[in-house]
């Protein structure tokens, strides 16, 4: 059984990779969009994102000045023996992590309205941010596998959770969500996006599958629809950084959930920025 600090010490690294570190996945699409990229200003925003993301992995700092509210999801083998620790040791590496980052200091001081206000103030801890609830699922095998996904603000603000009337053709939920990217493509700033998208039952259903779809996200692999919702975004030639072009959106990534008997479908979707999914997995065996 893994010891408390080596829990520790593992999610500690994968928030420090998933901060500093494009997949290799993630760098060759990159590249790649850099070589089909006609506009030669869209065509040196990629190339910018090259060099920040190189220059990032070899001094380990993070990949952008908003460094993330750190997101974790815990896949435990179904021949596994957790240790009663494993959330707390979760817990204590990810302000480990957030110090050796380090994270920017975001959390917010007081509870209630006060944190909503914000009129405590802020800690200068950066280690002092909370990470989100911890997702918990069950997998084949005796591993035990922990995933940080860092996610930063703007895709927040461009983000939205909503009901898709599907008029018993499913093409058309993925056409209004692709639409909803588009609209909002522009708005984002910090271009090429990467749309992600849940679609499940319930508001907490659909964004849980949209986190799961930046958790299993593979550049190099992308189905039909995610390839339809890249394309129609792309059609808005907004371009890196909003200065025109072909590559406005990356890629896209998609999960979709067991629906129920009913018209609509309900949607999550995360605008995400150039730099995601920012993620990383550790596995204790």
């Amino acid at each position: 059984m893994v010891s408390f600090q080596e829990v520790v010490d593992a999610t500690a690294k994968a928030l420090v990779q998933a901060s500093t570190t494009f997949s290799d996945d993630q760098m060759g699409a990159y590249k790649l969009a850099m070589q089909n990229e006609s506009s030669t200003k869209t065509k040196w925003v990629l190339e910018q994102i090259i060099k920040n993301a190189e220059v990032a992995a070899s001094v380990k700092l993070p990949l952008c000045d908003d460094t993330g509210i750190p997101h974790v999801f815990v896949r435990i083998g179904e021949m596994a023996q957790a240790p009663g620790y494993l959330f707390s040791g979760i817990t204590e590496g990810i302000k480990l992590g957030l110090k050796q980052l380090p994270g920017r200091p975001m959390a917010v001081k007081g509870s209630g309205l006060d944190l909503l206000g914000q009129t405590q103030g802020m800690y200068e801890d950066g280690s002092m941010l909370a990470h989100a609830p911890i997702s918990v699922k069950t997998q084949p095998g005796s591993n035990i596998d922990i995933t940080v996904l860092m996610l930063g603000g703007g895709p927040e603000i461009r983000g939205k959770t909503y009901r898709v009337f599907h008029k018993h053709e499913g093409i058309n939920v993925i056409k209004e969500v692709a639409e909803w990217a588009a609209e909002n493509a522009a708005k984002l700033g910090c271009t090429p996006t990467v749309p992600l998208v849940g679609i499940g039952r319930t508001q907490y259903e659909a964004a849980s599958l949209m986190l799961e779809a930046m958790v299993e996200a593979d550049f190099s692999k992308q189905s039909e629809e995610e390839k339809m919702i890249t394309a129609i975004v792309n059609e808005t030639k907004v371009g890196g950084l909003g200065l025109g072009g072909e590559t406005t959106a990356l890629a896209a990534f998609l999960k979709i959930g067991p629906q129920r008997a009913s018209g609509v479908r309900i949607v999550s979707l995360r605008l995400g920025c150039c730099f995601d999914p920012r993620k990383s997995t550790v596995t204790l065996n």
